[in-house]
């Protein structure tokens, strides 16, 4: 008998669905707020250190502050910025207040280097109960995939996961498994329970996920390929997000389904070309 040998998951490249870049504007404190800060290079940088081929971003410039920001410059600069970046792809923000921003969306979307849409209902100040339907409707007419920050009031999985029920040409990624605005963790699992065509993730992307046993459990209710990674970099230190999905307590097929496998899937337009140029 052979030898057999272990696969060593460190080894995976990982693509990241959930990224920013820019600067932080969300904390009182003036010192945390540049810890939280950080540009085009930082982002590229700290993907290297985790193994990461590539990173989907939002700008900061279009989400914060919050109620106070610009998607519209937000969206033409992460087009700029994403275009020079081989490692970087871009998501187009959509406030659904601001036509201009369906209209970027329109035209950015049949790039490669656009990845699909962001929402973000809590730092825009909207409900997705009263704006979910316009959004969605835009989203399943061009195939697009939604990443919309997930758990607060404006923004409840529940909520979120009754437009894809409806639009089912859309996908959804449910942002920061394990957030809620009550403290309650299951919000994204249980929504996704009840998801009816299969067209809707979950990413990694939240402090909770440091928590013992809370991507194991989510793995164990809707399966590992329902999972994506994800950073929040550069708010979080992306290598400490990657050692927390290296380390789970998960089959190598599963941790690598949510670093790469599941993502290479439904970006499978965006990515092909893209992870083939990014540099190893």
């Amino acid at each position: 008998m052979g030898t057999r040998i272990k696969q060593d998951i460190r080894e995976v490249q990982a693509i990241d669905v959930h990224g920013h870049y820019g600067i932080y504007h969300g904390d009182k404190s003036k010192l945390l707020n540049e810890f939280m800060t950080g540009d085009e290079k930082i982002v590229v940088e700290r993907a290297r250190l985790s193994n990461t081929r590539l990173t989907i971003v939002s700008p900061l410039l279009g989400l914060l502050p919050r109620l106070n920001n610009d998607p519209v410059a937000g969206n033409d600069d992460s087009a700029r910025v994403t275009k020079k970046a081989e490692r970087l792809l871009q998501w187009v923000i959509i406030d659904p207040r601001k036509p201009q921003t369906y209209e970027q969306a329109r035209e950015m979307l049949k790039s490669p280097k656009c990845a699909g849409i962001k929402i973000h209902p809590e730092e825009h100040g909207y409900s997705i109960k009263k704006w979910g339907r316009e959004i969605f409707e835009f989203a399943a007419k061009h195939h697009a995939i939604v990443l919309s920050h997930s758990g607060e009031k404006n923004s409840m999985p529940a909520d979120l996961v009754a437009f894809a029920n409806k639009f089912s040409e859309a996908v959804l990624i449910l942002a920061h498994l394990g957030c809620g605005w009550d403290g309650e963790p299951s919000h994204q699992v249980c929504a996704i329970q009840k998801s009816k065509y299969g067209n809707v993730y979950v990413d990694t992307s939240s402090a909770k996920n440091i928590f013992p046993g809370l991507i194991e459990w989510a793995v164990k209710e809707i399966g590992s390929e329902r999972l994506l990674y994800g950073t929040d970099t550069p708010f979080y230190f992306a290598p400490m997000q990657r050692a927390r999905i290296d380390n789970a307590h998960l089959s190598y097929k599963a941790k690598k389904q949510i670093l790469s496998d599941n993502a290479m899937k439904i970006f499978h337009f965006q990515i092909g070309k893209n992870y083939e140029m990014a540099k190893s």
